[in-house]
């Protein structure tokens, strides 16, 4: 892939946690995203998925190897840039929703903006009430979790996922909590959200049904990415 092209960039990306007794996760990771690109990361538990997954979204610090995102190596920055980085260019998405049972799903999904003080607020306002919408949840934006099903409430933690218009969006098992329909249905939103917005989605997960529907697969295996 062309270097201009690329959203994200993994350069023999390596990560051993410490400890009287080293332990190696990941191995000379070489990966790439491009804007839009919707790619799943498919491994066995204990592969490294999460672990890869922390790493790109600036959580954890790589052993060995760089990380680019929109040409930026998170090695070169100080904390509070790194802490911009990941606020205005990555959006996080949990297999469980996090959402703050006292918070109506509309705060829920603004927690973002109130936390990075985005522009307007009127116009945060409108626009994430829009993405509400769009998931299927514009008649519940006065809703708290406890009166959502838990496919509304992980819709609702996908729209704050994207509430700081991220570049990239991590998902880490969206899917693994809920129930074939639900899943299917979050999956779907996930894919046209990515086709309509233009937004990259980089999503762990087990299910090898919704990874076959990714622009791409990646197959970790004990660390390494093999092909298939």
């Amino acid at each position: 892939m062309n270097d201009n092209l690329c959203l994200l960039e993994l350069k023999k990306v390596s990560k051993t946690y410490g400890g009287q007794v080293p332990t190696p996760v990941l191995f000379d990771i070489d990966l790439t995203v491009a804007p839009g690109e919707f790619v799943a990361v498919v491994g066995q538990s204990g592969s490294g998925k999460t672990t890869l997954l922390n790493m790109i979204g600036l959580l954890d610090v790589p052993t060995a190897g760089e990380i680019l995102i929109c040409g930026r190596n998170a090695a070169m920055l100080c904390d509070d840039e790194l802490a911009k980085l990941r606020r205005e260019y990555i959006g996080f998405v949990f297999q469980l929703f996090y959402l703050l049972p006292e918070f109506t799903a509309l705060e829920n999904a603004m927690i973002p903006c109130m936390i990075g003080q985005c522009g307007d607020p009127g116009g945060t306002r409108d626009r994430v009430v829009e993405l509400l919408d769009k998931v299927g949840l514009g008649d519940r934006l006065h809703y708290r979790p406890s009166q959502l099903s838990g496919g509304q409430q992980q819709r609702v933690a996908l729209v704050r996922a994207l509430a700081n218009n991220p570049t990239l969006v991590l998902a880490d098992e969206p899917t693994g909590t809920l129930d074939s329909r639900s899943g299917s249905a979050v999956f779907n939103i996930m894919r046209d959200l990515s086709r309509s917005m233009g937004k990259s989605f980089l999503m762990v997960t087990h299910d090898e049904h919704f990874a076959a529907q990714a622009d791409r697969v990646v197959h970790i295996v004990d660390g390494r990415i093999v092909e298939k």
